[in-house]
Parts: structure tokens; sequence; C-alpha cells
């Protein structure tokens, strides 16, 4: 698989939190914010925010004197299986709660191995997943969750995708032609979320945002029935801001 070279926002967020937690590590007995700010070279307009959400999601802790420690989150995650595990379960509270923020089912979705792959998703009775009428596979160029996929890929890596997995018209409003498709997902901001518009459901609308680590590359996803679409760019703007923990947990 070929990636494009440039990073995602997301992922310098990433990047400053491992460099963040490597330091708190190296001090059992709890680093000062300002301490932390000397050995990671950030500074304290933005390690104080990064400090927030790492708190949040239980990898530090604050102590009684200020100090940062790390936290349960960090701890849990151990070595092997355990740590697989533990890594599954704080994503999938962590998809949980976002789902319960957006109002929307929400997904996550890896490029493995010249695939498509949907490997975590959290829906309820109030948020219901979106019907896969067509294996997702095989509507990289229709769904949200695809293209946003597909902006990760190079050209190479995107013609090999579609030489496999060609490209059909699924409703009125998919696009059909490789050119067309291109040229939209070239033109694509990498810090706005990618759309479908009942392009790959009809009855469907979905919102991704891309979660690029290296040379992994996977995105964060939400789908709503095509009665709230009026909510999709407020709860893709909210996916887009919460898109740094889920990679965080992916990265680590």
């Amino acid at each position: 698989m070929a990636l494009k070279p440039e990073p995602k926002a997301a992922f310098h967020s990433v990047q400053y939190a491992l460099r963040v937690l490597e330091s708190v590590s190296t001090h059992g007995d709890g680093v000062t914010g300002a301490q932390l700010s000397r050995e990671t070279g950030l500074p304290a307009g933005h390690l104080a925010p990064l400090l927030l959400t790492l708190r949040r999601e239980g990898y530090v802790e604050q102590v009684t004197d200020g100090a940062y420690v790390i936290g349960p989150s960090l701890l849990e995650l151990g070595s092997g299986t355990a740590r697989r595990q533990a890594l599954e379960a704080k994503l999938q509270q962590t998809l949980v709660q976002l789902r319960d923020s957006v109002g929307a089912a929400v997904y996550v979705s890896r490029y493995v191995d010249g695939e498509i792959r949907v490997t975590q998703m959290a829906d309820g009775p109030r948020t219901p997943a979106v019907n896969e009428w067509v294996d997702f596979r095989s509507a990289a160029h229709a769904s949200a969750i695809g293209k946003c996929l597909l902006t990760q890929l190079d050209q190479n890596g995107r013609r090999d995708h579609l030489s496999r997995h060609r490209i059909a018209r699924l409703t009125s409003r998919t696009i059909t032609s490789e050119k067309v498709l291109f040229s939209k997902l070239d033109s694509q901001p990498a810090t706005v979320p990618v759309l479908d518009l009942q392009e790959y459901a009809v009855g469907t609308v979905c919102a991704a945002v891309p979660l690029t680590a290296g040379s992994s590359a996977g995105c964060l996803a939400l789908s709503l029935p095509i009665e709230h679409a009026h909510r999709l760019r407020a709860a893709a703007a909210t996916l887009n801001r919460r898109a740094a923990p889920v990679l965080l947990s992916l990265a680590l």
C-alpha cells in the first residue's frame, strides 16, 4: 500500500501526546507541567489542553501537589494479549462516549493488506448502524469511510484498489467516473471531514475523518439516517475534534 506523505493534524496531536507520556513515565514521583514543557519542548499553551485530554482519557493523573503521574489507562495496557484486550476495551469506551456525544453510530476503519476493514464500532437503538447492503470493501468510491481511506493513498494505491473493486453505481448520487473521483479526492482538504450524502445508500448520510499514523491508513466515521441530515456537519465537526483520543488509543 502506498500512502501519501502528508501527516494529518490529529497525528501531530498524538505525536505530542506520546512525547508527554514518555516524559511522565520517567518520573515515578510525578512531574510538573513546567518541567514537562521543558522536556518535551511544547509551549504551555499547547501542553495544557493536551494534558487535559490525557487526564480525561485516564492516561495521566494529577496528584495533590499538582504534579502528573501515569494513569490507570496506561497501566492497564501491559503487554501481549492483555495489552490488546485493554486497548480494545479502552477504544470501545471512547467510541461509546463519542457515539453519545454526536448522537450517531461511530466506526473505526483501517486499510489493511489492500482492503477496507471496519475494526470497531459503537451503535445503539437510537443510533443505528448503516445497513451494509454492499460490502464496504467494494464501495470505497461511494462511502465516506472508503473515500477517506482512499485520500490517504497515492495514485497507484488508489488505482490498485479500484482495479480489484470496480466502480459501480449504488445510488443516483454515486460517482462512477474514476477521473472525477480522483479529482475530488485530490481536492479534499486534510482537515475537513469527508462526506457521503446518500452516495452509498439511499436514506443514510455519513462523515469520516482520517486517523493516519506512519504507514497505517485509518479513519473515524459516523452515520445518520436521512431525517437527521441537518445534524451531519455539526456532528462531523465534533468527530474531527475528538479524533485525537481515538488515534492515541490506536497508536499505543
